[in-house]
């Protein structure tokens, strides 16, 4: 009988010795937490020293955008009265829509409605077709978007880089749609049509505003997708592993789905404005330079703490828009 007392006692020493080591775990696994806890610290204080740039984005394009809405509605208006009731109406309904989903707060629902006017009546005609304008690339990037931010939402909010349940802000919007209001504004378009460049792709300047809108539905569905799609990430620039959500991280699944984001944008925009292949083509090469251009962004100047996340969006349509206007010389 004392064998068969003395298996309770090395029983005992075997689950102390794991006890020992499940203590020595949690320690490394407490020393991890407060690593992570510092540097959402200095992540915290260098987006905070930043936020400027955020609101010189907005401050750059909200004017713009409301000017430029302000000035169509009055000769559309007076002209062909659909075609402001459309612009105006529908933009009203999509930012009522986003907000009330909760994409958006209500400050970027607004600034949203701005740009998506603004850019209808870029792409009017005395024909006028609701669904033969901008609302319908615009549109694309909100489903787009909005249905790759709530894929894997759940795996998101545990890695501590799921979107805020209140939506995107004002400046995030400003950032993504901005710069094709911009580009695609009246003033610049009559500066534009003095030169000749209107001529170089169907549509006007707009091929260069498509390609900042499939840029910004390819960058947001590269990176909501390749977090739960796409395995471990790799660096743009030294190719090597970190975890999902780092700045500048790419991986196969998640690049291959903002090309495809791309394309669909593309496509839909110059259908929508008879654009044609030459237009899609133009757009879809912008969308793929400016999607590359924001992994290194933020795979450096990010990184470095030099830019933010909505200067590095915004810079990345730049690009886009900067490639599709030398493709179409």
């Amino acid at each position: 009988m004392r064998p068969q007392k003395s298996l309770p006692c090395r029983q005992w020493g075997l689950d102390a010795g794991a006890k020992r080591k499940k203590v020595e775990h949690y320690g490394r696994d407490d020393g991890r937490a407060e690593a992570r806890g510092r540097g959402r610290l200095r992540w915290g204080v260098r987006k905070a020293k930043l936020e400027w740039q955020s609101w010189a984005v907005l401050a750059l394009v909200l004017p713009v955008a409301c000017a430029n809405v302000a000035l169509e509605t009055r000769d559309w208006g007076a002209q062909v009265p659909a075609a402001a009731a459309w612009a105006i109406g529908l933009s009203a309904i999509m930012g009522l829509a986003t907000y009330n989903l909760r994409a958006a707060t209500a400050g970027a629902a607004l600034t949203g409605a701005a740009i998506n006017a603004s850019l209808m009546y870029a792409t009017s005609t005395y024909r006028y077709e609701f669904w033969r304008t901008a609302v319908v690339p615009v549109l694309a990037v909100f489903l787009l978007a909005f249905a790759a931010t709530r894929v894997g939402r759940a795996r998101k909010e545990r890695m501590g880089t799921a979107e805020l349940r209140v939506g995107r802000s004002a400046t995030q919007v400003a950032a993504n749609l901005g710069l094709a209001a911009v580009v695609t504004n009246r003033l610049l378009e009559e500066w534009a049509g003095t030169h000749g460049w209107l001529a170089r792709a169907g549509g006007g300047l707009f091929a260069l505003a498509l390609a900042a809108l499939a840029e910004a539905a390819a960058d947001t569905v590269s990176s909501e997708l390749g977090q739960v799609m796409g395995g471990r990430p790799r660096m743009i620039t030294t190719l090597r592993a970190v975890e999902p959500g780092r700045d500048g991280a790419i991986s196969v699944a998640g690049t291959a789905t903002g090309m495809a984001a791309a394309l669909v944008v593309s496509g839909l925009g110059a259908w929508a404005v008879n654009g044609g292949a030459r237009m899609f083509q133009v757009a879809a090469a912008g969308a793929v330079a400016g999607l590359i251009f924001d992994s290194l962004l933020g795979a450096t100047l990010e990184q470095a703490g030099m830019l933010n996340n909505d200067s590095v969006n915004f810079l990345s349509t730049v690009c886009a828009a900067a490639v599709a206007w030398i493709s179409m010389r």
